[in-house]
């Protein structure tokens, strides 16, 4: 059966791409928030995970407003890269796992979420950046995007998506096949880049959800979806992800972790938690 290694969170920000491209890994503005990851990759290179499920939200590429699934699945044998404006590369193809995806999606189905299933779907920086910043050498393994609704309100509560997690759990441990999987929560944390409030971050809430997504999740439900966009920002809300991936884990240790402000106006967390 399938086996859940662990979870890692990042942000998954455009500038992060271009920064990558210019090769500026060691530049002061740019080093205390790359200096997180050199400790993943290493887990990452011992452990070899067969598979990757990459959760991220859609920013135009894929869906748009007027058509934004709450939560959906890519069922492709690949998933291409394409130009977001962005003034980002174009990346090769990222190879998927269809069999999985079905499983996956079959399973979430019968436990009552509601799946769009995408047998083509074009995925933009908030799934590569996250795959450019752990898999540096382009190695990396199949991936199944999960695409959250983040834009669109009404969007999920954190309960909702602590339990999508939780199914994605089962459904992932119910797999036939012997596959080590690692899931990846992207996105944020506290940023807000339109209005009034431009700029604004909020490193104490950020902080507070580190701390409890390690070891109170459950404590975070109690956040309304207004409250979340008060104390994170209207992109803050991208903490959706990192519920859904920590739903999956059940019972974890926190290996490495950091924070970093400001990177492009957001406040940038990485965490590695491992299952026990």
């Amino acid at each position: 059966m399938a086996r859940i290694l662990g979870g890692i969170t990042t942000s998954h920000i455009p500038a992060v791409g271009k920064a990558i491209e210019a090769g500026m890994e060691d530049d002061p503005y740019w080093a205390p928030f790359f200096r997180a990851y050199p400790p993943i990759r290493a887990w990452l290179a011992e452990k070899k995970p067969d598979v990757v499920i990459n959760i991220y939200n859609d920013h135009g590429l894929g869906f748009f407003l007027d058509q934004m699934p709450t939560f959906a699945i890519g069922a492709a044998a690949e998933y291409c890269n394409e130009d977001e404006g962005w003034g980002l590369p174009e990346l090769p193809p990222f190879k998927g796992d269809a069999p999985f995806s079905w499983h996956l999606i079959e399973s979430m189905v019968a436990q009552e979420f509601d799946i769009t299933s995408c047998q083509e779907l074009a995925v933009d920086h908030g799934f590569t950046v996250p795959m450019q910043l752990f898999w540096p050498e382009g190695n990396h393994p199949p991936a199944i995007p999960i695409s959250a609704n983040t834009v669109q309100h009404p969007i999920p509560t954190l309960k909702r998506a602590l339990d999508f997690g939780k199914a994605l759990g089962k459904a992932v441990r119910s797999y036939p096949e012997d596959i080590r999987v690692v899931i990846l929560g992207t996105g944020g944390l506290s940023h807000q880049l339109d209005g009034e409030r431009a700029g604004f971050i909020n490193r104490a809430f950020d902080e507070m959800c580190m701390e409890k997504i390690v070891s109170d999740p459950e404590a975070l439900t109690a956040i309304s979806r207004m409250e979340l966009v008060e104390k994170a920002g209207s992109q803050g809300t991208e903490f959706l992800m990192w519920m859904m991936m920590r739903g999956a884990l059940g019972e974890v240790r926190k290996l490495s972790s950091n924070y970093h402000i400001p990177i492009s106006n957001t406040g940038a967390g990485t965490m590695l938690l491992e299952c026990v």
